[in-house]
């Protein structure tokens, strides 16, 4: 095995070292931080992405990544659609925001998280994964994203847990995958993952200051 496939399988498994580690990170935190471990398991996700992207991605997939976004029209609106679905828990909720404890981790995560996160479950694995069938690696990048957020958010916060989460976040890894590989760049998928977070009150959410709007 030549240092390229070490490299690729490096990759193709580095989902299972991230859920891991993320779980860890969840069941550790909710025991001295109760539901603040959300900032050691967002922790963990940076940081694990760093790594790989650190060790993985060169400067030419940066500029993939940040590329002018292309034609596709259809997928465009389709990938910001997304992002908007979360609205009316934003216009029903926005008052959980009402002091700089929620409001200051709540902008960091919507700032940073969308960048990490994309370039690492679309950007990289979606990368190592194109010898793939695109169906194989949309699945593959999609499910390890969605469980990701109820075995690990999940262990510290109701609205964060169960099947609705898993399902909803697979739907989204989904769009954005394939959002991705037709229009050849991150940008509006980032764009789409900040207005989930935004939109979704992450923080308030990990915290489970409103009611499951499911």
């Amino acid at each position: 095995m030549n240092l390229t496939d070490i490299q690729k399988k490096t990759v193709i498994f580095s989902p299972i070292i991230m859920v891991a580690a993320c779980h860890i990170a969840a069941r550790v935190g909710s025991i001295y931080m109760g539901k603040w471990a959300f900032i050691p398991v967002m922790l963990t996700i940076w940081i694990v992405a760093f790594i790989f992207l650190y060790l993985f991605a060169d400067k030419q997939l940066y500029k993939n990544w940040l590329a002018k976004t292309k034609g596709h029209i259809g997928i465009k609106f389709l990938v910001v659609l997304i992002g908007l679905l979360p609205l009316p828990i934003f216009l029903l909720h926005w008052r959980t925001l009402d002091s700089a404890t929620i409001l200051i981790p709540y902008v960091i995560l919507a700032l940073v998280n969308p960048f990490f996160e994309e370039f690492y479950w679309r950007g990289l694995l979606l990368e190592y994964t194109r010898s793939w069938a695109t169906w194989q690696s949309v699945i593959y990048t999609s499910f390890f994203f969605a469980i990701n957020h109820p075995l690990s958010f999940g262990m510290f916060s109701v609205l964060n847990g169960g099947y609705t989460v898993f399902a909803s976040t697979f739907i989204m890894g989904i769009i954005w995958a394939i959002g991705y590989q037709k229009i050849g760049n991150l940008r509006l998928i980032i764009f789409s993952h900040f207005l989930i977070d935004v939109l979704n009150l992450s923080v308030p959410a990990f915290l489970d200051l409103f009611k499951n709007p499911w």
